[in-house]
Formats: C-alpha cells, structure tokens, sequence
C-alpha cells in the first residue's frame, strides 16, 4: 500500500477513564481513510505546533513521508485505531492522557475543529486461518488495539484477555460474547509489570491458537522470550509489540552514545527483513540479543 497522509479534524472528544480520552477525526480527508480493517491497525499522527494551528503535513514519497525544506514540520506519534465508522466517515482514536509529551499533552487539550495529520495504517496481527482460541495481553496503550480485535473476531474464537492498568479507576466496562477478561493493576510506568508471573503461569490450551501482546518494551521483550524460547511456541503461534519505552530518553541517549560501527552493525541486522523466506523472529532474536549485550 502506497503510504498517505490525511487532514483530520476533531468532530468529538470523550473521557473513558481518568488516564485515557477518545477522540473522534472526521472530515473530507477522514473519509478518504484507506483502513485495513486489522484489529491493531495503527497510524502516524502529525501534531501541529500550536494546538489550534493547522500543522504542517508531510508528502508521501511512495512508503514513507518527507517535508518540505524550510518548513517547521508536525511532530509525529504512532497510535492505533480503535474504531472506524465508514458510515459516518469517523475514525476513533484512544489516548492514554499524562503530563507531558506531545500527542498526550495534545489529546488533553483536544477541541472540536482542531486539526491533525493521519497516515494511511499497517496492522500486525496476523492469527492462524484456523484460529480457535487467542489470548490478547495489553498494558494501558495496547488496550485500544486489544479490544477492537476482540470485537472482530468470529464468533466460536475462545477470548482471554489480561489487561494491565496503572490503577482500578483505569478499569474499562467491556463485555462480548465469547470472551473472557481480566484486569491486574500495575506496570504502566506506575511500578514494576504484573506480565512476568502472568505469563509463566499461563495456561495454554489444546487446538489451534495465538498469543498477541502490546505494551511497554523490556515488559514484551521478557513475554517474547517466554513464548519463544521457553514454551518453544511456533513463529506463526504469536506477535508481541513493544509500544513505547520506560525511560525513553534515557535509553536514547544510552543509544546515541555507542560508537558508529556498533549502532551499524545493529542496523545490518534488519537487512533483508522482507525477502521471501526470511525468519524474521531469528533476525528479532539477534537483535535483541545485541541490546541485552549492550544493556539495552
């Protein structure tokens, strides 16, 4: 899919719990909104410089964006999608609300008519076509993607859920035929993650099956190597996402200060990444291992 860039303005916004708002994009551009219909589908968000300024969008170069030379270009945050109304020619998107940051800082000040850039969506969730049973694992930021994947799975599909929230006022009110949730308090950036006893303890059944995780980044690091290389899980058996990092700056500058050959040699490592018959999750594993070494 050629990637593209869309105009969304604010048609509504909506409190869910203390730490997280909904807010609903509509417009010409919104409409235009090419979906890919996968439940984690997620997008870059291009934030203006001023909350009620119009931001400044970048051109599509084919698979990325670049901007104009000269411009002050709109910062971008990756997000997925809750919802999609083609009726209405709405996308919903959550966001977990803070001090501080750019799309979170954004979002807590988010009015009707304020305007931002969406990107065109890619999705990785990607079960078995035999699928019979799934088990879906989100920290607060992956909540959004976990609960419209299991609003679209069919019916017979076996639902477990384990959601992990900061605090019980994060708790969400959702229901749905066939599935089964449980909420644990912690991680988030509150204290330490909940996943590590969750996952060592998970009982996986019989038949065919996906485990899918999003959250924090050492957190899904820790659930990958469990799934991976403890329960020896199949490639095709599970996906877990790292959607933001405990202490980012700090782990940027950590990164930022390896010498040049060593952030190169990383960097080969994802060569190849789509040629056909190319293990990705092995290329996965050595680059991990190479930040592990690093203490990364």
């Amino acid at each position: 899919m050629v990637f593209s860039i869309h105009r969304a303005v604010v048609t509504a916004v909506r409190p869910l719990t203390p730490g997280m708002v909904r807010v609903t994009f509509g417009g010409d551009g919104v409409s235009r909104y090419p979906t890919s219909g996968i439940g984690d589908e997620y997008v870059r968000l291009f934030f203006p410089v001023e909350q009620d300024a119009e931001p400044v969008l970048p051109y599509s170069t084919g698979e990325s964006w670049a901007f104009k030379e000269g411009v002050t270009p709109a910062q971008m945050r990756t997000y997925t999608v809750r919802s999609v109304d083609h009726g209405a020619g709405t996308v919903d998107i959550d966001f977990v609300v803070h001090e501080g940051g750019v799309a979170a800082s954004w979002a807590l000040a988010a009015a009707v008519g304020n305007v931002i850039g969406i990107s065109s969506p890619t999705g990785l969730y990607a079960p078995p076509a035999d699928l019979e049973w799934q088990i879906l694992l989100a920290d607060a930021t992956g909540l959004p993607a976990a609960f419209r994947i299991a609003e679209q799975t069919p019916a017979g599909v076996r639902t477990r859920m384990v959601m992990e929230v900061g605090s019980a006022a994060e708790i969400q009110d959702v229901t749905g035929e066939g599935v089964e949730i449980s909420w644990v308090v912690g991680g988030n950036g509150h204290g330490p993650s909940c996943f590590d006893e969750v996952v060592r303890d998970l009982a996986i059944p019989e038949g065919v099956g996906y485990i899918w995780f999003a959250g924090e980044a050492s957190v899904m690091r820790g659930i990958r190597k469990e799934l991976r290389h403890v329960r020896k899980l199949p490639n095709a058996a599970y996906k877990t996402v790292g959607y933001w990092t405990v202490d980012e700056e700090r782990w940027v500058e950590r990164w930022n200060g390896l010498d040049e050959v060593t952030r190169a040699e990383i960097d080969a490592l994802w060569d190849g990444w789509d040629a056909p018959g190319t293990d990705q999750e092995a290329i996965t594993d050595a680059y991990y291992d190479q930040l592990e070494r690093l203490g990364l």
